[in-house]
């Protein structure tokens, strides 16, 4: 079997020794020493500052919106995981959704100002597969009509752009560490900020916003990451530069092998470092992109539909009513995420690519 990807595992013995440093302190969880060593290490690695480490991307997204004290409505994508759309409802905010850009798969920037409303009091906007989106048009945006701006950048961890982390754009960036991205921690995230009064915020609001033992200083919530969760993450990032190698690999093996057919595939935008995350196919037809998923999952090969289907199809998110978003349909119909992940060999790259050239024919 073939999954559309794989978590990687660091050595069993490294895990140990960071569990073994756990049992000696005794301290599993609320600022433990692993996770604020994993803290610095990722700040240093990524080229920014305050980090704030939490418990999923979710949560993370949910603290940024609390944090920067947004009320309305929200412009954001119909063409994300379902998750950045739903911590905007969860906050009891407003999705308005814009539509995307074909090219890019991230919000049409052309299309945000006729959005805007008096309502309006963010854009939340998701670097879909890590492919940034136009982050010098939505500042000007988002300064002109005195918005926040919040990146879902969860697919983004190690992308740079023009020689700087994508991360430090937008007055929040969210990180997801979940298991199936590059850089995990089984379960986790992070939330960077701009701010370092927000981050200082987010740091209590994340313990149930109280400082010591008898100071309640907010309402908060309990999104703290535990310690054997940041010793998976110090465990996981030595191997990332060579992760990232090997994923690029695998890329440029898919491009070379489909490049002649009528099946596109983003490229890296210039001024981009990437981190070959995800490997997203467009067929030319929703048909298409049926018959490839199930001729590979014949073959037990498990491609995905990411992102399927357009969020603002989800009846329990059209708070303000269906808004069509037809670029955003089209390509949620026909986008599949094909397998990527360090151990998929050469051979196995021809065979899936193979299947997929085939469905074609």
């Amino acid at each position: 079997m073939i999954p559309v990807t794989k978590t990687f595992l660091p050595p069993i013995e490294n895990y140990e020794v960071m569990l073994q440093r756990i049992w000696e302190s005794g301290w599993l969880t609320n600022d433990g020493q692993l996770e604020h060593e994993l803290a610095i290490n990722l700040g240093q690695y990524l080229g920014i500052s305050q980090l704030e480490l939490v418990a999923n991307g979710t949560l993370a997204l949910q603290l940024a919106i609390k944090a920067l004290d947004l009320k309305g409505e929200i412009i954001t994508t119909p063409f994300s995981y379902v998750a950045t759309a739903t911590a905007i409802v969860w906050e009891g905010c407003t999705p308005v959704f814009v539509d995307i850009d074909e090219k890019t798969f991230c919000i049409d920037p052309e299309l945000i100002e006729a959005a805007i409303t008096e309502k309006t009091s963010a854009i939340l906007v998701t670097h879909v597969y890590g492919y940034p989106c136009d982050v010098k048009k939505i500042a000007e945006i988002a300064s002109k009509h005195n918005l926040k701006v919040v990146y879902d950048a969860a697919h983004c961890f190690g992308v740079k752009l023009n020689g700087q982390s994508l991360l430090i754009h937008g007055d929040i960036s969210t990180l997801s560490f979940h298991a199936t991205k590059l850089f995990h921690t089984a379960e986790g995230g992070a939330v960077i900020c701009r701010d370092e009064n927000v981050s200082k915020r987010i740091s209590i609001m994340k313990k149930f916003g109280h400082l010591g033992e008898d100071f309640y200083q907010e309402t908060g919530i309990n999104a703290k990451m535990s310690e054997l969760h940041a010793a998976m993450g110090l465990c996981i990032l030595p191997s990332i530069d060579q992760l990232i190698e090997k994923r690029r690999k695998i890329t440029a093996w898919y491009d070379e092998l489909i490049r002649h057919s009528d099946i596109k595939h983003p490229g890296v935008p210039q001024g981009v470092e990437y981190n070959y995350n995800y490997y997203p196919v467009l067929f030319p037809t929703y048909e298409d992109m049926l018959r490839a998923r199930k001729d590979l999952m014949d073959q037990d090969i498990f491609p995905r539909r990411y992102f399927h289907p357009s969020l603002n199809t989800l009846p329990y998110l059209q708070q303000a009513g269906y808004k069509a978003c037809p670029v955003s349909e089209s390509m949620a119909m026909r986008v599949l995420c094909l397998p990527l992940y360090y151990e998929l060999g050469q051979e196995e790259i021809n065979r899936i690519s193979g299947i997929v050239l085939g469905s074609m024919e």
